[in-house]
């Protein structure tokens, strides 16, 4: 495939770096695709929000067989749809996968299908078993996002049920499921449901909230999801009409209230009975969609995670739906405006390798190229891993630089190993209950310079 870069117009001071985005053609001439999964495997899976689910290979090649095909069982309009999917942790031996979508009435059904047993690119005919179910006012604000956490439940995000300005205030009541993140136990269902409730979420137990709530006070969180390194929660919340917000949460902190109505962002909206501002989380980032500013519609991404783009690592990247524009927020929560890209953002998405993705509704999906911080070069060489191979335990050690931090990840992307204090010359790292196979190791230096390089234990 011929290579296009989509340059910025402007270059954005990031701190004391520059941090221009780049993406390059990956697929095209999909439906309307809204969400990009992957199986803990080299496929990634589209879902169009007509009702199918395709499968693409490495090259952004599109199997001829959808992977699943429930256009007969889901509604149209602009914010209905298919609109979500997960694959369960243990996909590999269970092969349960679960989707969110409108049912032909305009609710949500959150639903759990399995892979056919003998062909893994397709679904079982049949084996469609419903979740959890609830009614949707109405056909805006449906929410969509679906994923399961580091702690193995399922999240579900749902909007606050519509129209304009939340009519019903139904974000803050904490008696109904709508303007909430919902967190729920498939694996140990209990009390007549196919799932279980939590211990640990904030209504756990109680008969008069709703017990599957873990946030709430959201206007319509389309797509959420979880930084693999450190388990924080990234929300992206779509604003009424002047502000976009980001939201992040620690991965045991339950019970937040994001404040919509009271709040649009950080701005008051409709502060009638509401709680104080103590009592509200507020966004860590959020840009203006107000008239004039081409802005309309978050799209919540993800943290860059992956081992090609050193200097994009640790980025969490959001888009707009309406204007094309791609932003990113660091660690201390600084959020740059990377500028206008051609396309509706609606999903972005990642692969076994934890490489990220943008979705267009138009019908494309795009690979993510780093920014020109990944053009910085250092000396690999500085940095030494040995012995490699390994069978007990490898010294690492940098010339000149002191080691800030090290990461060890398998192929898949999951962090095996993290220390983010070594302030040394040199570290131990025992490797001797190591599968036989091969690993990346992540150098940073206290000067910022870092290496990703390859260890094979035997």
């Amino acid at each position: 495939m011929k290579k296009y870069i989509l340059t910025l117009l402007g270059i954005f001071l990031f701190g004391m770096s520059f941090a221009q985005v780049n993406f390059v053609p990956f697929a095209d001439n999909l439906n309307s695709p809204v969400d990009l999964q992957h199986a803990g495997d080299d496929r990634l899976f589209v879902v169009e929000q007509g009702g199918l689910i395709k499968i693409l290979d490495l090259n952004g090649n599109v199997n001829p067989t959808a992977f699943l095909d429930i256009s007969g069982q889901v509604s149209g309009g602009s914010e209905q749809g298919l609109l979500g999917l997960a694959f369960h942790p243990d996909y590999a031996n269970n092969g349960f996968f679960y989707v969110n979508y409108t049912k032909t009435n305009g609710d949500t059904r959150i639903a759990r299908f399995s892979v056919d047993p003998g062909d893994p690119d397709i679904a079982l005919l049949g084996s469609e078993l419903t979740i959890l179910e609830y009614s949707q006012p109405f056909s805006n604000h449906n929410g969509g996002g679906i994923a399961f956490g580091p702690d193995g439940y399922l999240y579900i995000s749902s909007g606050d049920g519509g129209s304009g300005g939340d009519p019903g205030n139904r974000a803050q009541n904490t008696t109904i499921l709508l303007g909430k993140l919902l967190r729920i136990d498939v694996d140990n269902p209990s009390g007549g449901n196919n799932y279980g409730i939590p211990a640990d979420n904030p209504f756990a137990g109680s008969s008069v909230n709703a017990q599957e709530i873990w946030a709430y006070g959201l206007r319509n969180p389309w797509r959420f999801s979880f930084d693999s390194l450190t388990g924080d929660l990234w929300i992206g919340d779509v604003g009424q009409g002047d502000v976009e917000e980001i939201d992040k949460a620690g991965p045991t902190e339950a019970g937040l209230n994001y404040g919509w109505r009271c709040y649009e962002g950080s701005e008051p909206f409709n502060t009638s009975n509401c709680p104080d501002p103590s009592m509200l989380t507020f966004p860590v980032a959020e840009y203006s969609s107000s008239t004039g500013s081409g802005n309309c519609s978050v799209t919540g991404g993800y943290v860059y995670r992956g081992n090609t783009y050193n200097g994009s690592y640790g980025l969490y990247l959001a888009a707009d739906v309406c204007s094309g524009r791609v932003f990113t927020v660091d660690s201390a929560n600084n959020l740059v405006d990377e500028g206008t890209f051609s396309g509706a953002w609606v999903s972005f998405g990642v692969d076994f390798t934890n490489e990220l993705y943008i979705v267009d509704i138009g019908g494309r999906v795009l690979k993510f190229e780093g920014t020109i911080l990944d053009l910085d070069e250092f000396d690999l060489n500085s940095f030494t891993v040995t012995p490699n191979p390994a069978n007990a335990e490898v010294r690492i050690a940098s010339e000149k630089d002191t080691i800030a931090s090290i990461v060890v990840t398998d192929l898949k992307g999951s962090v095996l190993y993290s220390e983010g204090s070594v302030r040394s010359l040199e570290a131990t790292l025992s490797v001797e209950n190591y599968s036989k196979g091969m690993y990346l190791v992540r150098i940073t230096s206290e000067a910022g310079a870092v290496s990703v390089q390859k260890l094979a234990v035997q």
